[in-house]
């Protein structure tokens, strides 16, 4: 289908946990979301390049440059771009302070909603005991992780051709899990916690990929998902409303056409060529 013919305006949007350089990255549903919305600010909340799967194995498909090229053109343009790494692309961690091109690069940042509100926003691996203690058990999960994603989408690829909309396997198995269903509740009072010390009135994280928008004693949790499983972004309403979007509901669920020629920039003329994101993912090991 065709991309919106007016694009969806807001003043704020949250993306994370993109997982560019890996099969189970959905980079056609996030350019047409990037392609379908515009605003004042984007905060790129970590994961958005997968450096562990890269140094395992190099996956760079023509949809994942697409996906940079668009964000950098939005920066260009006069978005305010911000990205704040994650452990999936920690490597970029040796760059906070620094821009790349017309993004800002930041360890962690505080947002003020038009509505006065102040929230802290933070990738949250630090609250992460596995990642934090043990990243050999990450790397473990991570990769348990990859093998359901690709069932995931060997399931929604038969349910395509029989007509039903997009469901989350991998999603689905995680929130049946005990034990995962309560890290989850860890994790987000953990955030909700930091926030509050801070002074903050909530917090905007990702990491978990699991979106969420929820009061935690007097702390407003807001988890923008992923681009691996639920497809979605947090976003500013002008009034400071904070609302998840999911893109792959049937409101949203469309894949635009390929760009054409005139559409698409050469990777060499922005700042972060292939050979200067190869150099920094090696940098990270």
């Amino acid at each position: 289908m065709n991309a919106l013919t007016t694009p969806r305006k807001y003043k704020s949007i949250w993306i994370s946990d993109i997982h560019l350089g890996t099969p189970g990255c959905k980079a056609a549903f996030l350019l047409d979301f990037l392609k379908n919305t515009e605003s004042e600010k984007l905060y790129l909340v970590g994961d958005i390049i997968d450096g562990w799967a890269l140094r395992r194995n190099w996956f760079w498909p023509q949809a994942h440059n697409d996906v940079v090229q668009k964000i950098l053109r939005k920066a260009r343009k006069g978005t305010q771009v911000y990205f704040i790494p994650g452990n999936h692309d920690s490597f970029a961690r040796s760059y906070v302070e620094h821009d790349f091109g017309d993004i800002k690069v930041a360890r962690e940042m505080m947002h003020e909603t038009a509505d006065g509100k102040k929230f802290l926003i933070l990738h949250g691996d630090e609250f992460d005991v596995v990642v934090k203690y043990a990243k050999w058990l990450a790397l473990l999960g991570d990769w348990a992780y990859g093998i359901c994603l690709r069932l995931n989408d060997f399931v929604n690829a038969i349910r395509e051709k029989l007509g039903y909309p997009y469901w989350s396997l991998s999603a689905y198995l995680k929130l049946k899990v005990k034990n995962a269903v309560q890290f989850i509740a860890d994790f987000e009072d953990a955030l909700a916690e930091v926030a509050r010390e801070k002074g903050a009135d909530g917090v905007i994280c990702g990491h978990i990929h699991h979106p969420e928008i929820r009061d935690i004693n007097g702390v407003l949790y807001c988890n923008d998902g992923d681009w691996v499983e639920s497809c979605s972004a947090l976003v500013e309403h002008e009034d400071g409303r904070l609302e998840i979007l999911h893109w792959m509901t049937p409101s949203f669920q469309k894949i635009t056409t390929p760009q054409t020629e005139q559409e698409k920039e050469c990777v060499a003329s922005s700042s972060l060529t292939l050979g200067r994101l190869k150099s920094m993912v090696s940098f990270g090991r």
